[in-house]
């Protein structure tokens, strides 16, 4: 595995670990202010992974 694979995957590991943190705050019990933070960092981060599996995929395909 290239550096650079492994590099974007660890990278999306640690997103992962990230959104579980919001996504905790949004199953905990209701908090206006916390639960708009957390859904707000959350939807950000998932694109941020999204983009993060587009990038592994086409180091996959360029290989």
């Amino acid at each position: 595995m290239s550096e650079r694979l492994e590099t974007l995957k660890k990278a999306r590991e640690r997103m992962i670990e990230d959104r579980d943190t919001h996504a905790k705050v949004l199953a905990a019990p209701f908090d206006r202010d916390k639960a708009e933070r957390a859904r707000n960092k959350f939807i950000e981060i998932q694109v941020l992974i999204d983009a993060l599996d587009r990038a592994i995929g086409g180091e996959g395909a360029s290989r």
